[in-house]
């Protein structure tokens, strides 16, 4: 099914079921009814919200390409339950923004990432690669939870400081170890989830951009991108190749195996949390240490 009819379905199928809900995620948690459109946003926002609230995230599939994501009936409900929904935006889940939309509730608060960061349209939207937006997420969800729940905004306070010097210590710490160790190294990436986080390790990131956004949003990949990656690798310009296995094509499928072919480390990371069970800074931690490992065998550093 098309994906706009995909939703046409939905909004309509939310039509006729909203009435009819029966009891509010909120009730039954006895706190804030937190919605993530996607599980990282949402690993973030339990921990600054704690037993203050019951989050649930719609998309947590390490399989599921979030790009491909097509909503149920049963997201557009989960949706209409919350009192603060948490968006990404920047085109990257149209769907969810159109759901809330679809059903106006008073005193929701809704969350769009893309407009806390400053991102506009056809501006990189994988916001949760850069650490400066992981903190302004951090205190806008912070915020907002003080705004719905302002009696218990000293409780709150305290959850975003324990997140941020507690929580994301050892990401932070290996953050700076990459980046005093391997500045400049030069690497590839098979899309743009990773643009956002290279500035932060301090790497030289030479893949073209055109390639990964190309990849990232399932458009057309040029001859002159593909022969310019396929250069990089063949004459091992990169030391490292980074591909998100989440969107895995073909293409990029052919470029880790030439990658590997001429002895160049291939390190996968994912668009959300794998496995699901982790938290946000355990994924991300995970992911950064086999960056590490790989750079060092590279680089012998």
């Amino acid at each position: 099914m098309h994906k706009l009819a995909a939703l046409a379905a939905v909004v309509a199928a939310l039509a006729l079921a909203t009435g009819c809900m029966g009891t509010p995620m909120e009730a039954r948690a006895g706190g804030i009814a937190i919605v993530a459109a996607e599980n990282f946003w949402g690993s973030i926002a339990a921990q600054l919200a704690g037993s203050r609230a019951a989050v649930v995230s719609i998309i947590r599939n390490p399989a599921q390409d979030p790009h491909s994501y097509e909503p149920t009936a049963a997201d557009a409900r989960t949706l209409a339950s919350a009192r603060l929904a948490i968006v990404n935006g920047v085109g990257y889940d149209p769907w969810a923004s159109q759901l809330i939309a679809a059903n106006p509730t008073p005193g929701r608060v809704v969350l769009n990432v893309g407009t806390v960061v400053g991102a506009s349209a056809g501006d990189n939207p994988h916001r949760w690669y850069d650490p400066a937006d992981v903190e302004k997420v951090a205190n806008a969800i912070t915020a907002d939870l003080v705004r719905l729940d302002p009696k218990h905004a000293l409780y709150f306070d305290r959850r975003r400081a324990t997140f941020e010097n507690t929580d994301l210590a050892a990401y932070h710490a290996l953050i700076a170890a990459i980046g005093a160790r391997y500045a400049g190294v030069p690497v590839g990436a098979s899309e743009s989830i990773f643009a956002l986080q290279a500035p932060s390790l301090r790497l030289r990131l030479i893949t073209p951009y055109s390639f990964m956004k190309a990849v990232s949003e399932g458009t057309e990949l040029t001859a002159s991108d593909v022969a310019t990656a396929e250069r990089q690798v063949a004459e091992r310009q990169i030391k490292v190749w980074i591909y998100n296995a989440q969107n895995s094509t073909p293409e990029v499928e052919r470029l880790a195996a030439l990658a590997r072919a001429h002895g160049i480390p291939v390190v996968t990371i994912t668009e959300t949390l794998s496995p699901v069970s982790d938290s946000f800074e355990r994924w991300q931690v995970a992911q950064l240490k086999r960056i590490e490992a790989a750079l060092h065998r590279a680089t012998g550093r």
